[in-house]
């Protein structure tokens, strides 16, 4: 009877791992319809032709969404060229990030000997930093910058080493600072793409925006010894609709220069133009940087972006307690989109899963291209969890494989 009963134990055993190795390897279980498992990839042509070529009188020029960092428009745009004072966009903001604004700025005998434009305060002068932030990006005097680069980096190097290391960090790839107030020196030069990743970076900066839109304001030495006058030289902010300002620039190498931002709607664009002009065409740089800013908000709107309604999905899944999984259609943000641009889209989705399949796990991508250069990455997930088969599933499927017979 013992013996039987043993028989019988070891029987099971052989028919249960018959039954788990028959599992294991059996083929997923097919739908009458096969499954569908992958998207065509999409394509939206331009509405119009090549958009019209701009007459600059820029050497260098380029017109930036500052949400994304997109050049909408370019002339020479990746030249490096000299960028002059624009040069103290980076100089204050190193200033507002790294230095406390009630401190106390020396001007050293380096600093004081600095060429107009300059304050043209005497060595041994201080001032607050907040107050000479002002001088710096009011009047672009040159005296100042180098006194707030002192102060801020031990020394011009130390702190164009900073300007540096800054620009290493907002992708400007193109750039290198050598002093804090652009006045001509060598290997002291941007791109106006790079100067455009600058102000889009200064635009987000609330301190550094009511810096540059204050129309003019008075500071007073520490000492109270000597009072100073400061007037806003930007003719953009009070000329342009919606115009943020930011900083003019000029020197006999550079020439007339001018890094710009504006804002309409939900719009902000950034501008930059360098070369626009040399004495007496002291406007070209108002008229190259309004004709960039018309061009922007004239053809540019945020549009919806239609994609694949990807619900049918169904994905594969091995060894779940659920042989398919459906998935999610990614909600895509609207896009800045002129009327020039085209649109591709690309459906990566996986070909097959494997248990455990998670709801917060991609399961793949939907890529957005305009005019061919990827603006966005969208991750597509799996509509529910799928657990892993356990053994009670074994005993399940042997139960109904004898109930077949």
């Amino acid at each position: 009877m013992k013996l039987t009963r043993l028989y019988t134990f070891f029987t099971f055993l052989v028919l249960l791992f018959l039954c788990w190795c028959h599992m294991a390897n059996r083929p997923q279980t097919q739908p009458q319809t096969a499954p569908l498992t992958s998207v065509p990839p999409g394509h939206i042509d331009a509405g119009s032709p090549e958009p019209p070529a701009l007459k600059l009188y820029a050497t260098g020029a380029c017109l930036m969404d500052a949400a994304s960092s997109r050049v909408l428009y370019g002339k020479q745009e990746n030249a490096a060229l000299p960028m002059a004072s624009t040069t103290k966009i980076m100089t204050c903001l190193l200033a507002l990030e790294n230095g406390n604004p009630d401190s106390e700025v020396s001007f050293s005998k380096r600093a004081a000997s600095m060429p107009k434009v300059h304050l043209g305060a005497p060595a041994g002068s201080s001032f607050r930093l907040n107050d000479l932030l002002y001088s710096l990006m009011l009047e672009s005097h040159n005296d100042t910058a180098v006194a707030i680069a002192e102060h801020i980096g031990g020394s011009v190097e130390g702190f164009a080493a900073m300007m540096n290391a800054k620009a290493a960090e907002l992708g400007m790839a193109q750039t290198n600072f050598v002093t804090p107030n652009g006045l001509d020196a060598e290997g002291h030069g941007s791109t106006p793409a790079d100067m455009c990743r600058l102000a889009s970076y200064a635009v987000q900066n609330e301190a550094f925006l009511q810096i540059i839109q204050t129309p003019s304001r008075t500071i007073t030495s520490v000492n109270g010894g000597r009072s100073y006058s400061l007037s806003n030289k930007d003719a953009f902010l009070t000329s342009y609709p919606g115009a943020l300002g930011i900083k003019t620039g000029f020197t006999g190498k550079a020439g007339y220069c001018f890094v710009g931002a504006a804002k309409k709607d939900n719009r902000t664009f950034v501008s930059c133009v360098l070369g626009s002009g040399w004495p007496p065409n002291k406007s070209y740089k108002w008229n190259d940087t309004k004709m960039l800013m018309d061009f922007g908000f004239d053809y540019y709107s945020y549009q919806n972006i239609p994609i694949e309604d990807l619900s049918a999905i169904q994905i594969p899944v091995s060894d779940g307690k659920s042989d398919t999984v459906s998935v999610t259609t990614p909600e895509i943000p609207a896009f800045l989109l002129s009327p020039y641009d085209t649109i591709d889209i690309e459906y990566q989705i996986s070909p097959q899963l494997q248990a455990p399949v998670r709801t917060d796990v991609s399961a793949g991508t939907v890529t957005i291209s305009i005019d061919q250069v990827p603006v966005g990455s969208f991750p597509v997930y799996p509509q529910e969890n799928i657990e892993p088969r356990e053994f009670s599933d074994i005993g399940q499927y042997i139960l109904k494989t004898f109930l077949a017979f």
